[in-house]
């Protein structure tokens, strides 16, 4: 069974920290929000490393301590598709070391947050760190966003076609996924040990679903990333735009967005991967053209 989710301090406060493997980006990504709040400028955003304060962080170019910043974000409020205000939002965000001999660091910060976002590069993947702050994140119960980052290496780097690289997204989150899944499976392995030697009444052991515990793009809690060009996304922006621009709703191409599908512009039907016969364009996402 998952762990209990940590309640929100207050409806519009919010205190998240940014966890991953040591060189994934995080003090990176940092640096972007401190930009999109006029902190820092966006061009010095992924050099100057604002987080790092140290002298010794900035000369070996490694967060050592965490470091907390407050940020303030407006967010439209949207209902049934209709913009019907504007609500401020604060946000308490505390960058922490990915390098293993700063666990320490990782663990105290989790305990004084209620989210956090896990940086993964997109290139190395899951990586040893990568495990351990998921597991700190999963003891303590905080609600996790996958921040896939350095977005761009896929291009500049890997060279790979929009097919090869949606590929590569899809076995990144299945091997995150994978990780999760296992904390869960020994979660119920632990109860189920617990109710036996209880001898307790099996037909009243709590059965949650899993769903709810794994990344998936659909459901908005993966954001593609490249921290060091600036920008961000999620699947809402790419609904909302095709949305207008095929005129499908948005909640019904959200849905599809993800995935094995194809988009028939004639009929305006979405199809999978099975039922393609003429090599119609895959998702929008996807699409190169």
């Amino acid at each position: 069974m998952p762990p209990p989710t940590r309640a929100f301090a207050s409806e519009h406060v919010r205190c998240c920290t940014l966890i991953g493997h040591v060189d994934h980006g995080k003090s990176s990504y940092a640096d972007s929000l401190l930009a999109a709040n006029g902190i820092i400028s966006s061009r010095a955003a992924g050099q100057v490393r604002y987080m790092d304060s140290r002298e010794d962080e900035q000369e070996r170019g490694i967060t050592m301590k965490s470091s907390a910043v407050s940020l303030t974000f407006k967010l439209r409020k949207i209902q049934e598709g209709q913009v019907e205000g504007i609500d401020d939002y604060t946000l308490n965000l505390i960058d922490t070391p990915g390098h293993v001999d700063f666990s320490s660091e990782v663990s105290t910060a989790a305990r004084l947050c209620d989210g956090a976002l896990v940086i993964i590069d997109v290139v190395e993947g899951v990586c040893t760190q990568t495990v351990h702050v998921l597991r700190q994140a999963w003891m303590d119960g905080l609600r996790t966003v996958l921040v896939v980052n350095k977005m761009d290496r896929l291009i500049t780097e890997l060279r790979l076609t929009p097919n090869e690289a949606h590929h590569r997204l899809l076995q990144l989150i299945e091997q995150v996924n994978a990780v999760i899944g296992g904390f869960y499976a020994a979660a119920c392995m632990e109860q189920d040990q617990r109710w036996h030697e209880a001898g307790a009444d099996a037909t009243t052991r709590d059965t949650r679903e899993d769903a709810d515990l794994y990344f998936d793009p659909s459901r908005g809690n993966v954001i593609f990333a490249s921290a060091v060009d600036h920008w961000a996304f999620r699947l809402e922006r790419f609904s909302h735009m095709y949305a207008h621009k095929l005129g499908i709703k948005e909640q019904t191409i959200r849905q599809f967005l993800w995935g094995h599908y194809y988009f028939d512009p004639k009929t305006k039907r979405v199809l999978t991967h099975d039922r393609d016969k003429r090599g119609r364009r895959r998702n929008p996402l996807c699409d190169n053209r």
